[in-house]
């Protein structure tokens, strides 16, 4: 027989963007490793942003249940629909630009929301989850955040019913970028210190993406934590036909700190060195992008360069990738984002297109893409070399010779992370 597991999560289909394909693909195939998944999500929630493409995916033997959650951001939205859709998606103005409503939004998100909006479906959760693991015969529950209010339906589980409980961190909780623009008194900080230790001390097992946040959390807690990444699946080809342009794409948010003035100087510098490039070149912007980025961009003279597509569903975004002539993959430079690896890097990798990435210095996703010699990776201040290795692209773009030669991808394919996740239950 089958060993079954409660996943519990907010995000799943017709939930869009990149929080949801990490488990959408588990429940994919965890049936192949002798694993019944069960799905416990959100009857109501407010999703940011929706791609009904994913619901196509979900097989009609995985058991979903649903119970009713109330959602603040819905009583944001009677003050500024756009602020509270934008900080949902966690697109945050600086500081200096926030407005007087923003302000209040990001203080009462941080102070009186801990450790997220969504805490108001813990209680309600454990409840109800009670009753069926006991009905159900259920011996192991996952829980994944964000939003970490799913962890705390974990841990009272954990108490109250002493089932196995796996705690899985997509990203990392207190040392996360946007976490210090919640404007968070002194005692906010410290509840969710606590609360995040408690919850790394109560897990049997820590799951996390990337080698940074395994080694921040093995200073809080003696716990098992694992390391198994975000991934790649095998798409099914669309027709396309490569871009005419010298395309650079990014996929994704843009949000104001991922805002590489380096890369716009350069372009903008290979943009007036060179009529062919200027004439040649095109930026291509799929995803939610912050103001403030779009700004910086017209400041060296991008705009009549840019093609701002805007957020399309996941299939498209795989298509836009394999017909791009490069592929750009931004990250906030600071000591906090070293640990991020964006689900979006393992889809780049297989689309046998050069990858630009830039980031702080040692972060897990240079190391990713120094040993898979899927593309480059410069830092902030990285004019000289990034200037040479776009011009060598383009190059190779007009002698039609502009490719990748990938190495050593098939453990990040998404059946072979679900093996190592099977290993665990």
């Amino acid at each position: 027989m089958p060993k079954k597991v409660l996943i519990i999560s907010y995000y799943w289909p017709p939930a869009g963007g990149p929080g949801v394909q990490r488990w959408l693909k588990f429940v994919k195939y965890l049936p192949d490793f002798n694993v019944e998944p069960i799905v416990y999500i959100p009857e109501n929630p407010n999703y940011p942003l929706l791609d009904e493409s994913l619901l196509e995916e979900v097989s009609n033997d995985v058991t979903i249940i649903k119970q009713s959650i109330k959602e603040p951001y819905k009583l944001a939205r009677l003050f500024s629909k756009k602020s509270s859709k934008a900080i949902s998606k966690g697109i945050i103005p600086e500081q200096k630009k926030q407005s007087l409503t923003e302000k209040l939004l990001l203080f009462v998100r941080g102070n009186f929301f801990i450790p997220d909006a969504r805490k108001g479906w813990v209680k309600p959760s454990v409840k109800f989850l009670s009753e069926y693991i006991s009905k159900e015969h259920i011996e192991t529950i996952i829980t994944t955040g964000p939003p970490h209010s799913m962890h705390l339906i974990g841990l009272h589980l954990k108490t109250k019913l002493g089932v196995k409980w796996l705690a899985d961190f997509r990203d990392p909780w207190t040392t996360i970028g946007y976490h210090k623009q919640l404007k968070l008194t002194s005692s906010s900080a410290k509840k969710h210190k606590a609360l995040e230790k408690e919850v790394l001390n109560s897990a049997d097992e820590i799951i996390v993406t990337s080698f940074t946040t395994k080694s921040e959390f093995e200073a809080i807690t003696n716990k098992p934590v694992h390391v198994i990444t975000n991934g790649y699946d095998y798409e099914p080809l669309e027709e396309f036909t490569m871009d005419s342009k010298f395309s650079l794409a990014h996929i994704g948010s843009l949000l104001s700190k991922r805002n590489p003035e380096v890369l716009w100087r350069v372009l903008r510098d290979l943009r007036n060195e060179s009529d062919g490039f200027a004439k040649d070149f095109q930026l291509n912007l799929i995803g939610a992008v912050s103001e403030d980025v779009l700004r910086s961009m017209n400041r060296y003279g991008l705009d009549n360069c840019i093609k701002n597509i805007g957020y399309v569903s996941h299939q498209k975004a795989i298509k836009h990738q394999k017909q791009s002539q490069l592929l750009l993959l931004i990250e906030i430079d600071s000591d906090e984002t070293k640990c991020i690896i964006p689900g979006k890097l393992f889809e780049y990798m297989v689309s046998n297109r050069p990858i630009i990435a830039l980031g702080p210095k040692d972060s897990d996703v240079e190391t990713i893409i120094k040993e898979t010699n899927t593309g480059n990776y410069f830092y902030y201040n990285s004019y000289s070399s990034l200037k040479s290795v776009i011009l060598e692209h383009y190059k190779a773009f007009k002698n039609n010779e502009l490719q990748v030669h990938a190495i050593g991808l098939q453990k990040y394919s998404r059946k072979a992370l679900t093996k190592s996740l099977s290993n665990l239950i």
